[in-house]
């Protein structure tokens, strides 16, 4: 039997009185459930302790009511109260031989204290770090003592409920520990402030109590971010990033090192490409300290993992992103079955859910927050309950993710594809400028196809009712995909632009298709306001094209503010010359001139326009689901027809793989079951 070339990543690492199984290490990450959905909590961080994570982390829990982050749904331990649903949580993790890690937060001037209604604290007084028009007050001697008081007081509740790492938090600048150390958060002239080192003290008085507390059979970890990528206006790790480091290298039994804001921690692949981005901000660490050291980078490479360790960078491989795309990436890892691992695209689908106060969703993995509502596993999926044959017509990304699904369940599955290559608007998508990961969505789940003895693939095969009558199979899954409007019909108007037709009008396919044709200046004109037209434009201008930039919203693709790269988008236009005109619609065109109508006056302004690239509406194309349904209504045939993934309803690739796998999860099921999956909640206590 052949050595396992990653067994370095299954030796076990000392985190004070703890150990962990490996160095799989699953780092503090928002899901969107907290308080709210603790059994939905407890069930999915259960699952990444099956999958081999070593640690297993909470997001941010609250410490007291003045630290109320409502209403997001991140963690709370402000008494007792919380023990239970926390216990849920640590006993799910333990079932599984993991650490139980709990991140110890009060968010200072980051806190919206919207439940709570107290007034915000931090160092300074100050704004409040989000959209609400009041400030923060100056914490004063008495709330520091308190701060220290409730932050004990936490400590020792996570002991009770059974967590095995307690953190002290000072990254992202959601905490009052960083905003302390922070000389631009932090102007005070007494003890706390002024120097390094006083600007230091709040934090090590935290590690210094934390240990008191609970350090004899708690391992204290500080998470700490040494770089905030604002050049010398902001922590550098050159310098007193690297000298917070050297205070108090041995305070902690382990450093959770990164980069901040969020933002920057989690970039996405689309202006943050490679795998392991923060290992030049954070390698000096290990070099300081004798405590173990975890970072992250969006890593997904076993052999990349394993030089990191080697070369004595990290003795953890620590993960958010990359433990929600493959729960399993650890067991895969030891049974040497690389080539499985779902990989993460960077797409922070995942941060958007946490964002919009909702259970965390994946791209990649589909079963991602619905652990305990329908009871599914990224890796293990009902068997098949009859013999039945199942056509799968489209192989986007639904298609492909019900195919794989249905043949995992054990049923003989056609997949029929009209193209001649698999996946759909996928690999449109990840065509585009910094959208190459993207296609590990369509990747991944090939390659389990081709492994499959169960699924036929035919290509160039464009099916139509009568095809289907022909082949006999009365299970139909269709994944016929959409198509984008080109009529202007789009989220701000609900009737057709006049005067198209005089001028040369693409949809997002056909721009990108015959760019050498286009000739500026080009309207990329966004009324669906995501992500598609933003990326678009700065495609089509990286093709030497005159583009302008319009839409009605007042910033560029705001939905990308959910996925934390809405500034990064408008930048990345700006540096490269493309005009951006917000808050405008074409009302008309006339002479190839577009007539632009102000979003809020409705005056009207004119701009030259020859072409315009319409990101707007797309059109299910459900021709053959109504054919089929025809037939069936005539009775001429009866098929078991489920339309889905874009045909059904357009929307995010992540949407469309969910509906193919909940369609394959749902074959054959029982329409009770079917409902309870849909409507299962967990319902406050009235006791």
């Amino acid at each position: 039997m052949n050595k396992n070339p990653y067994s370095r990543l299954f030796e076990s690492v000392q985190i004070g009185p703890v150990v962990t199984k490996n160095r799989f290490y699953q780092v503090p990450q928002c899901c969107g459930m907290g308080p709210l959905r603790p059994r939905a909590h407890a069930a999915m961080r259960g699952v990444k302790a099956k999958g081999g994570w070593g640690v297993v982390s909470t997001e941010e829990a609250e410490i007291h009511p003045s630290s109320d982050l409502a209403p997001y749904a991140e963690q709370r331990i402000w008494d007792k109260k919380d023990i239970p649903a926390l216990r849920l949580m640590t006993e799910a993790v333990h079932e599984h031989g993991a650490l139980a890690a709990i991140e110890l937060t009060h968010s200072g001037h980051n806190a919206t204290n919207l439940f709570s209604r107290i007034p915000a604290m931090a160092p300074n007084a100050q704004a409040v770090n989000f959209l609400y028009p009041k400030q923060a007050r100056r914490m004063t001697k008495k709330d520091i003592s308190d701060f220290r008081s409730w932050h004990k007081k936490a400590a020792l509740n996570a002991k009770a409920a059974g967590f095995d790492i307690v953190y002290v938090y000072a990254g992202h600048g959601m905490s009052v520990a960083q905003q302390f150390i922070l000389p631009d958060m932090n102007n005070r002239s007494d003890e706390y402030g002024g120097s390094l080192e006083n600007r230091l003290r709040l934090t090590r008085e935290l590690l210094e109590e934390t240990r008191e507390a609970i350090g004899d059979s708690c391992g204290i970890a500080f998470r700490f971010a040494v770089e905030e990528l604002k050049g010398k206006d902001g922590m550098q790790f050159q310098e007193e990033g690297r000298a917070v480091v050297e205070l108090l290298a041995e305070y902690p039994d382990l450093w959770d090192v990164n980069v901040s804001d969020w933002s920057n921690d989690s970039q996405t692949s689309r202006f943050q490409p490679d795998e392991a981005y923060q290992m030049p901000y954070v390698e000096f660490v290990k070099s300081i300290t004798t405590k173990p050291v975890v970072g992250v980078g969006r890593l997904t490479s076993p052999d990349l993992m394993v030089k990191l360790v080697d070369q004595r960078v990290l003795d953890l491989i620590g993960a958010a992103r990359p433990s929600i795309a493959d729960p399993y990436l650890p067991n895969k890892i030891k049974e040497q079955k690389t080539d499985q691992i779902k990989e993460c695209i960077g797409c922070n689908i995942c941060v958007s859910s946490d964002n919009f106060t909702v259970p965390i969703r994946c791209t990649q993995n589909p079963t991602m927050g619905e652990e305990w509502r329908r009871g599914w596993d990224p890796e293990n999926i009902k068997p098949k309950i009859t013999d039945q044959k199942t056509l799968v017509v489209g192989s986007g990304p639904s298609g492909l993710e019900c195919a794989v699904q249905l043949a995992r369940r054990g049923y003989k599955v056609i997949l029929a594809e009209s193209e001649n290559s698999l996946g759909g608007r996928v690999l449109f998508e990840s065509g585009l400028k910094g959208l190459s990961a993207w296609k590990r969505v369509v990747d991944n789940r090939v390659h389990e196809i081709l492994q499959k003895s169960n699924i036929e693939v035919y290509k160039e095969s464009r099916l139509t009712a009568e095809h289907i009558d022909e082949l006999g199979i009365k299970n139909i899954f269709l994944a016929t995909g959409s198509s984008w409007r080109k009529d202007g019909i789009g989220r701000s108007r609900r009737s057709p632009i006049k005067g198209l037709e005089t001028i040369k009008v693409y949809s997002p396919e056909e721009a990108v298709q015959n760019y050498q044709d286009i000739k500026g200046p080009l309207v990329v004109y966004d009324d669906e306001q995501g992500y598609l037209a933003g990326v678009i434009a700065d495609h089509l201008n990286s093709m030497k094209i005159e583009v302008v930039f319009v839409t009605p919203a007042s910033v560029v693709s705001p939905w990308t503010d959910s996925t934390l790269e809405q500034k990064r988008v408008q930048a990345a236009l700006i540096n490269s010359g493309v005009k951006i005109i917000c808050n405008k619609s074409i009302n008309k065109i006339e002479n190839e001139t577009a007539l632009l109508e102000c979003t809020f006056t409705g005056s009207i302004t004119k701009m030259p326009c020859e072409s315009v690239v319409m990101v707007t509406e797309r059109i299910s194309d459900t021709s053959l689901y109504d054919s089929l349904m025809q037939n069936n209504l005539e009775g001429k045939t009866q098929y078991n027809i489920k339309i889905i993934g874009d045909a059904e309803a357009p929307g995010l690739i992540a949407d469309a793989v969910y509906l193919g796998h909940l369609a394959a999860q749902n074959f054959e099921a029982d329409d009770a079951d079917i409902q309870r999956g849909m409507f299962m909640r967990e319902m406050p206590s009235l006791k």
